[in-house]
């Protein structure tokens, strides 16, 4: 893989109103960072700024942390502009930081920590997902919330029905409100179709993952979102460990001998979706419930054994993308991972 040349390398620590930014032209030369607007005229300042120093954008390195949502139209418009644009994990920051004993934490140290690390590490550009990502995400993440709420409603509407008088308008509002947000839900999947068919290569994604028995159309949304339709997964591992669904040992010496744990990394959504997908896999799946009762008859505890089919799903599912071939249940073939 060749790595870019880059000549200047920019920090942007991101709030909510501001930003401050740093530039650096080598690990050891930074200058001292200033503060922007989180608005147009703010990006168009930075933009311009940088173009000053005579280096051509794509010369230029950006990087920022993702975190919440405050840098995806700065990152998209320095994208746009031309400039090698890097959105790294807050948790390579931090790492950074203390690699290099660093203590004090303000938004101008952080910028300069993070043009520190641009040049020292120079992280992989980013890219924006394609228009189809943000169709699905959001009514993806509103579904979950409108379930999140009729749960509540419901539990509420049964504490409600055990009390000696029940005052009937509440009660009917409560009703109309739990018929309401499952419409909304209706409405939602709906939706949700069509968008996955306005995209012609998440649309053939999705075909595939549907032909799997124990994936729905929901879980085959989570998994084309999540992962961006596997853009950035070269391998059945990577993507597994993106999803937070690789055991991870622990090992150091003679004395300590933990058992490999997945911890609470990766992609929590993703990872629920998979391991709800296995209920339903692990009754009509072939290979996964032949998988999934070979671990539970080896003693293996119920969460472990659903934890290992939701990764064997994963590569499954990952195969038949990769491929452009739909599921066929009599294929044997080595496993992607060992129980």
């Amino acid at each position: 893989m060749t790595i870019p040349t880059y000549h200047l390398f920019v920090g942007v620590d991101v709030a909510a109103a501001t930003a401050s930014v740093a530039i650096a032209t080598t690990a050891d030369a930074i200058q001292p960072a200033w503060s922007i607007q989180q608005d147009t005229q703010g990006w168009h300042q930075l933009q311009t700024r940088l173009l000053q120093t005579a280096v051509p954008a794509a010369h230029i390195l950006v990087v920022m942390e993702a975190t919440g949502t405050y840098w995806m139209q700065l990152a998209l418009h320095l994208h746009q502009a031309g400039f090698a644009v890097s959105v790294i994990n807050p948790l390579q920051a931090k790492r950074f930081a203390q690699a290099l004993l660093k203590r004090r934490k303000t938004d101008a140290l952080d910028a300069q920590l993070l043009a520190q690390l641009a040049a020292t590490l120079k992280p992989a550009p980013w890219s924006p997902p394609p228009a189809v990502y943000d169709e699905l995400l959001q009514r993806l993440q509103e579904r979950d919330q409108l379930l999140e709420t009729i749960h509540q409603n419901r539990n509420r509407l049964h504490a409600l029905r055990q009390r000696p008088q029940i005052v009937k308008p509440v009660q009917q509002r409560m009703e109309r409100h739990i018929l309401f947000m499952e419409k909304q839900i209706a409405l939602i999947d709906a939706e949700i179709r069509s968008a996955m068919s306005q995209d012609a290569d998440w649309a053939a994604a999705a075909k595939l993952l549907l032909s799997i028995a124990g994936i729905g159309f929901i879980t085959a949304a989570w998994i084309l979102t999540a992962t961006v339709n596997f853009a950035y997964s070269q391998t059945a591992e990577q993507v597994v460990a993106y999803a937070g669904l690789a055991p991870q040992p622990f090992d150091s010496g003679s004395s300590i001998h933990r058992p490999a744990t997945l911890g609470h990394a990766g992609h929590p959504r993703l990872r629920t979706a998979l391991y709800m997908a296995t209920l339903s896999a692990a009754q009509h799946n072939p290979i996964i419930k032949s998988f999934y009762s070979r671990l539970r008859q080896a003693g293996k505890p119920n969460k472990v054994a659903r934890c290992a089919a939701a990764r064997k799903l994963l590569c499954i599912a990952f195969a038949v993308v990769s491929k452009h071939q739909p599921f066929d249940p009599d294929f044997h073939s080595k496993p992607c991972f060992s129980a």
